[in-house]
């Protein structure tokens, strides 16, 4: 495999297009085909992933990776604020398939990653369903853990949020 991340801008439609795809793949997998369909649909996917390189969700930043030049996998990551302050929210992964168990999500995780204690990010989370294990093994191998549960209002789903908290290096 050769793995190439590439940072994702507005203009490569089609490149958003695979990503709004993927996205709607990760709610059909992660929820079901008819959670998915009531949750959103791939339009309103597509104009979401739009959303996030073209300042509407600023800061945030999608990655897209490669296999040679097809694209195998995206990550989606933005700041977030709740009571405690500003934090870093992974969104979205999504790996194809046959892609999967080869290092494009950690890849992508780690992009994610340094996105975030590029924008002075500390605190970091991810929401998914209880049911996802291979993207929870994926987090608590990275440092995270379950800190917070609910049910989805829409789909009745058990939801889990996992969250860790990484120092940021010291500035002189």
């Amino acid at each position: 495999m050769n793995l190439r991340l590439q940072t994702l801008c507005a203009g490569d439609t089609k490149a958003l297009d695979w990503v709004g795809q993927g996205m709607y793949l990760t709610l059909v997998e992660v929820e079901g085909a008819a959670n998915a369909q009531l949750l959103h649909s791939p339009e309103w996917l597509r104009d979401r992933a739009l959303s996030h390189v073209d300042g509407r969700l600023a800061p945030s930043a999608i990655w897209v990776a490669r296999d040679d030049d097809a694209i195998v996998g995206h990550c989606i990551v933005r700041r977030e604020q709740d009571d405690a302050g500003y934090f870093g929210l992974f969104t979205t992964t999504y790996v194809l398939p046959s892609h999967r168990r080869h290092g494009v999500a950690q890849a992508l995780h780690a992009e994610g990653e340094r996105w975030f204690t590029a924008q002075g990010l500390a605190r970091r989370a991810t929401w998914t369903s209880s049911t996802n294990s291979p993207l929870i093994r994926l987090y608590e191998r990275r440092g995270y853990t379950i800190a917070n549960e609910a049910i989805h209002a829409q789909t009745n789903t058990r939801m889990v949020q996992l969250s860790a908290v990484f120092p940021l290096p010291e500035t002189p």
